[in-house]
């Protein structure tokens, strides 16, 4: 998948430029750790966590671009113990293009691309009070036409620090990409 990108308009705001989906670089990970940091919700890994999956994960994450800097991303991974399955690790849009549905493109761009690469499940966590999150996941299902299941993976025990339990969401099987 590397190098591969694809270009949408950006909303109605003709001023706001056009969108660039493409495969992250190393040049990358600075900015992704800043949209993490700053968008207070997610937890935030370190700097070199996100270097290293835009170098070593590249192939199953997408940045969005808008006028060349990016404005947000989808970072995840092949499940080790089960390669027909892509754990979304976090997804991230800049405030200045929340609302504009962008989150919910990333995931489309990846997972068709995923999909064609022989990923049939989308799988991810997500706190039980996280609402915004169970929306973005729940609309990618309906418009894959896909099942969703939901299950307890972590209990708040399981983590050292004070974090809430996380849920798996499983979505699948995914067939192709829904039409624009």
């Amino acid at each position: 998948m590397s190098g591969k990108h694809t270009e949408r308009a950006n909303g109605d705001n003709q001023s706001a430029g056009r969108i660039v989906i493409e495969t992250p670089t190393k040049r990358d990970g600075a900015a992704l750790w800043r949209i993490a940091r700053d968008s207070q919700k997610l937890d935030l890994n370190s700097s070199y966590a996100y270097l290293l999956w835009c170098v070593d994960f590249a192939d199953t994450s997408v940045v969005a671009r808008v006028d060349g800097e990016i404005v947000g991303f989808v970072i995840g991974y092949r499940r080790p113990a089960d390669p027909e399955s892509a754990l979304v690790w976090q997804v991230a849009v800049d405030a200045s293009q929340r609302g504009r549905g962008l989150a919910g493109t990333l995931l489309d761009e990846l997972f068709g691309r995923l999909v064609d690469a022989g990923v049939r499940y989308l799988d991810t966590t997500i706190t039980p009070d996280n609402e915004a999150s169970i929306r973005l996941f729940s609309s990618f299902a309906k418009r894959w036409n896909a099942t969703l299941e939901r299950s307890r993976l972590f209990e708040a025990g399981d983590f050292p620090d004070a974090h809430e339990p996380e849920d798996l969401f499983r979505i699948g099987p995914l067939a192709r990409a829904p039409q624009p």
